[in-house]
């Protein structure tokens, strides 16, 4: 088990992520810390420039969190916007269905998006939160649902370590669950105090990521990535922390 190279997801570091000069700055910082691969949640500059910054400042862009609409309606855009962030994972951050008629356009929008963008080297990706866990009408969750209508050569997970426990699942068995579909596992930990489960940062919570590593290893998992939502103080203080902490698995 060994982290070859470690992961941000920028949403992590959005506060400082404004503008070009900004944006340079923070992966100066990141990058001193060992992290050497970011994954988007929106581009506050143009792509290309986003994507330059990032190559001269030694961060390799795995994804992005994107917006599905303009992926479904202008697929050559958001094609272009991608390869000039480096990147093949064209991924949203999730969505909410109301019912299983939801749960089910959505799988055909996105197995027709996946279809158009395969062919061009592109996959589509898929962030989970907790609400996916919960079970719909037809007696399945929305997780269920996804992983058994989605193509599974054409798109694949962001799986969130967190909300996978925070929706009363085992990380490690959807790890095995998804085996050879996850391209980025999102490291999240989990707190718990008086008014319940809070994120914190990798290596203060509970999650057993002696475990979690292991399984997703076996389980071929392509990227590491390290987000925290919400931060105490300084959200790049929470960032060292978890560094610092899984610098011991690299």
């Amino acid at each position: 088990m060994k982290i070859e190279k470690l992961g941000l997801q920028l949403y992590t570091i959005r506060n400082t992520m404004g503008n070009a000069n900004d944006i340079r700055e923070s992966f100066k910082r990141i990058r001193e810390m060992g992290f050497t691969v970011g994954q988007t949640a929106g581009c506050a500059v143009p792509y290309e420039e986003y994507g330059r910054i990032a190559q001269e400042e030694g961060i390799e862009i795995c994804g992005t969190h994107d917006d599905f609409g303009l992926m479904v309606n202008d697929t050559e855009l958001a094609m272009a916007n991608h390869r000039a962030l480096g990147t093949t994972n064209m991924g949203i951050g999730g969505f909410h269905p109301a019912d299983v008629a939801a749960v089910e356009a959505f799988i055909e929008k996105a197995n027709a998006l996946a279809e158009k963008i395969y062919p061009h080297g592109f996959k589509f990706t898929y962030h989970n939160h907790s609400h996916e866990f919960m079970k719909m009408e037809n007696g399945k969750t929305t997780m269920e649902m996804l992983i058994e209508g989605l193509d599974p050569v054409k798109t694949s997970f962001v799986l969130d370590t967190y909300w996978v426990q925070h929706g009363g699942g085992d990380v490690r068995h959807w790890i095995e669950k998804l085996a050879g579909r996850i391209d980025i596992l999102h490291l999240k930990d989990m707190g718990r105090n008086q008014n319940g489960p809070f994120i914190t940062e990798v290596g203060n919570g509970n999650i057993w990521w002696e475990g979690v590593l292991e399984t997703a290893a076996q389980a071929g998992v392509k990227h590491y990535v390290v987000e925290q939502d919400s931060w105490p103080g300084d959200p790049f203080d929470s960032v060292r922390m978890a560094a610092d902490y899984l610098k011991r698995f690299m």
